[in-house]
């Protein structure tokens, strides 16, 4: 008989590339589907919540400001380590949402897909989002997706892993910095993928993620003024409608919680438009001559 103790893991928050507890020193339990005890998560505070936007507005320039082949190949990087450590995600996701052994890993493996899905959209978005538009006049007139700024994603509760990746992989992949609320009662893989997001060439500050009261953390967020958008995903009718006051007062984008069946099917790039901007400029071709053409 082996007379070691188990090595329980010490879950913490993911804000400007670190690992801090959190600042009130709360914690809350986290349970399977039966009720038995998983670990202790960290219960954010509104300066949990704070010093993330912090995080992820100092981060902004860089990131947005990165080349999107870049941005792309960082992506692509998150989906190699995540395939390294598969086998800690299924047994987390499983114990999460209750599932199978096969089942879990099968969203496992839909995560890791959507990553690289979303890391090939780098570079391309641009294309859809954008374009030149005609004119009368002799003017060049092109429209340019931007990103937003600084994104609040309050992460689906049911679908903790491969919902999470579905609505954070779009704001970075575009450009955005995030702060994410993590699934309430599932936030153990989320606290995990800032594990992976550590070691996966995204800059700290990125993506930032916060575990407790969604209601409780979410609420600093969306009345906060440097926060440009929020997606309010995890959401229920009620917090959404509050949520979304506290957002008007610096007219913030927002994303209402739309009704997801399957998290697997094919994402589209509503996610990724949602949280751009797009830059017009005009430039003038030359004088017209008398051919009628431009020089």
């Amino acid at each position: 008989m082996s007379d070691r103790l188990s090595v329980f893991k010490t879950y913490k928050l993911y804000v400007g590339g670190k690992f801090p507890r959190s600042e009130s020193g709360r914690v809350y339990e986290v349970t399977d589907s039966k009720g038995n005890w998983l670990a202790n998560a960290p219960q954010s505070s509104r300066k949990d919540a704070r010093d993330a936007v912090v995080a992820a507005r100092k981060a902004f320039g860089g990131w947005s400001g990165a080349t999107a082949y870049n941005r792309g190949q960082v992506l692509y990087r998150v989906a190699e380590m995540l395939e390294g450590r598969r086998d800690q995600f299924v047994r987390e996701v499983a114990d999460a949402e209750g599932l199978g052994k096969s089942k879990a890993a099968a969203v496992v493996d839909a995560a890791v897909d959507r990553w690289v899905w979303y890391a090939g959209w780098t570079d391309k978005i641009a294309q859809v989002a954008g374009g030149g538009n005609p004119v009368a006049g002799p003017f060049f007139n092109l429209s340019s997706p931007e990103p937003t700024g600084v994104v609040t994603v309050l992460a689906p509760q049911e679908s903790s892993f491969l919902g999470l990746v579905s609505v954070v992989a779009p704001v970075i992949a575009t450009g955005n910095t995030a702060v994410v609320v993590a699934s309430e009662k599932a936030p153990l893989p989320a606290l995990s993928l800032a594990e992976v997001l550590a070691t996966s060439d995204v800059p700290g500050g990125v993506v930032n993620i916060l575990s407790g009261r969604t209601a409780e953390i979410a609420a600093p967020l969306a009345a906060h003024q440097d926060v440009n958008a929020i997606d309010l995903a995890g959401a229920d009718e009620s917090l959404a409608k509050e949520l979304e006051i506290a957002a008007a007062d610096n007219l913030k984008r927002v994303l209402r919680p739309q009704p997801v069946d399957d998290w697997t099917a094919a994402p589209g790039t509503d996610r990724m438009t949602a949280f751009l901007e797009t830059k017009t400029v005009w430039h003038p071709t030359g004088a017209l001559g008398a051919s009628g053409s431009s020089y």
